[in-house]
């Protein structure tokens, strides 16, 4: 990022030219006969003070918003899509006692989306939000169009699980970076209209999808999806960073330094983040497991001729008023209570995906998926608005970024899982309610942040009264001393 480095070199040239001693005095002319006066002059009156960085709060942020909407639809959309693309691996490269092996493709590249996140972040710290985003939407595209090119399951856990998902790990983490350059005060609103994004593609790739791969094929239904990562790369090239960098620092420490310019280690001293950074992948062992088995479900209870893409339209149009509608409450919670919502969102998915096996009717299911949509908004939206509060707008790329990182191992874990438990059970029932466990834990863990962070403030406001009282007490004594030495008659000449 190179915008806003002349404010800072400017400071600091300024700074460079203030004499150590923090002051300076006139010095009486020779042959005077006045007395000599020190005039002190603050340091401060010699240097220009720091701008302090405002947010536009819109102009060409809403262009940035809607190229983070799109990547958000175009990386999200066909991931929760892939419970339609999964039905048709299972046809022409696998069998039915297949269902964890084609539920490996998915959920690693789902996995692997979240699992890159930590080295996404260090590369966005060092290149910045725009280069890394046309390069991951580039992979992504690489990715991808070699997938529409194999013909067994097993080269596709490489191209569609690894290199296809490293791509879209790239293409997706700026786009929740680059909104913190342009929005404050809105950045609830302005992420819940982002992360909305997938809802849209959500709502829309399951109809398009089974229309293609009916007439199309696997193959060149692939490379139709193409044309989405090209779009991706275009709208990469929007990003364009406004908050200054970091200042360098000073002190020498040799490897030390340059480390802890690598990797942020103050967003670990946060207990608050450090809770967090446990409980959200603990309540995701069972969240990708609808995506991916619903259909798949719902065709083995109700048959083959049942309406399996109204669900994930359902689980989509919701999500993207949940999004909408809790974004834009987030920002009137205060502070870190924020995480509250977060901790209702994930005990209502939790529910609903212990109560999918109990819905015997097909109504009984689009309720649960409405259901379900609107809190996976409410926890989507909410994510980046978290993060800002917890460690602040400096270190909130790594603080997303180790986040999502912790978050692909269960959800790459919960999906064959769930497989092999239907392969061994033959249903779905017991993979669907140990599924709704996770994230009723991990809710619970949460509730912890609000109140260590409530305590901290509480504590450090004590802290800050002592000193103040102690403080004041020191002037009172040096007052009375003072006094006493005037009473006692000592000349203060």
């Amino acid at each position: 990022m190179t915008e806003g480095t002349n404010v800072l070199e400017g400071d600091a040239a300024a700074k460079d030219e203030v004499p150590s001693g923090g002051s300076t005095e006139k010095k009486p002319e020779q042959g005077s006969g006045d007395s000599t006066v020190a005039v002190p002059l603050p340091a401060a009156a010699s240097a220009p003070e720091e701008v302090e960085f405002v947010h536009p709060e819109g102009g060409w942020g809403w262009v940035v918003m809607l190229a983070a909407m799109w990547c958000n639809g175009s990386v999200f959309g066909i991931q929760n899509a892939y419970g339609i693309l999964y039905l048709y691996l299972l046809r022409e490269f696998g069998s039915a006692e297949d269902s964890s092996k084609a539920a490996l493709v998915g959920s690693l590249s789902m996995g692997m989306i979240f699992f890159c996140s930590p080295i996404v972040s260090i590369v966005t710290d060092i290149l910045g939000c725009r280069i890394t985003a046309v390069g991951g939407a580039a992979v992504a595209l690489v990715g991808l169009l070699a997938s529409s090119f194999v013909t067994s399951l097993g080269p596709m856990y490489f191209t569609y699980g690894i290199v296809y998902a490293c791509g879209c790990s790239f293409a997706y983490q700026p786009s929740l970076v680059i909104l913190g350059h342009y929005f404050n005060k809105r950045l609830g609103l302005v992420n819940g209209i982002v992360t909305a994004g997938s809802s849209v593609f959500t709502i829309t790739l399951p109809i398009v999808l089974t229309s293609l791969l009916e007439k199309v094929g696997v193959q060149y239904t692939l490379r139709i999806l193409c044309i989405l990562m090209f779009v991706l790369m275009l709208a990469g090239l929007t990003y364009k960073p406004l908050l200054p960098p970091k200042p360098a620092s000073t002190q020498t420490g040799g490897r030390c330094t340059s480390v802890r310019k690598i990797f942020n280690v103050n967003i670990w001293r946060s207990r608050g983040y450090r809770i967090w950074a446990f409980g959200v992948p603990a309540a995701l062992y069972g969240y990708f497991v609808p995506y991916v088995h619903l259909v798949k479900h719902v065709e083995e209870r109700f048959g083959a001729d049942a309406s399996k893409e109204v669900l994930l339209m359902c689980l989509g149009i919701t999500s993207g008023v949940g999004r909408l509608i809790f974004g834009r409450v987030a920002d009137y919670v205060h502070g870190v209570n924020k995480v509250y919502l977060q901790v209702a969102s994930f005990l209502v998915i939790g529910l609903m995906s212990i109560m999918i096996p109990f819905c015997n009717i097909f109504g009984g299911l689009i309720a649960v998926c409405l259901l379900m949509g609107l809190f996976d908004g409410c926890f989507i939206s909410i994510m980046a608005p978290i993060a800002f509060e917890l460690v602040g707008p400096n270190d909130v790329s790594q603080a997303i970024g180790f986040l999502l990182g912790l978050m692909s191992v269960p959800m790459t874990a919960g999906p064959p899982i769930a497989g092999y438990l239907r392969d061994r059970l033959n249903s779905y029932d017991v993979a669907f309610w140990l599924a709704g466990i996770p994230p009723i834990f991990g809710g619970a863990v949460l509730c912890l942040i609000p109140w260590l962070e409530a305590r901290s403030k509480k504590r450090e406001k004590a802290g800050l009264n002592k000193e103040q009282d102690i403080t004041q007490k020191m002037i009172d004594q040096e007052k009375a001393q003072g006094n006493g030495q005037y009473k006692s008659g000592e000349s203060v000449l």
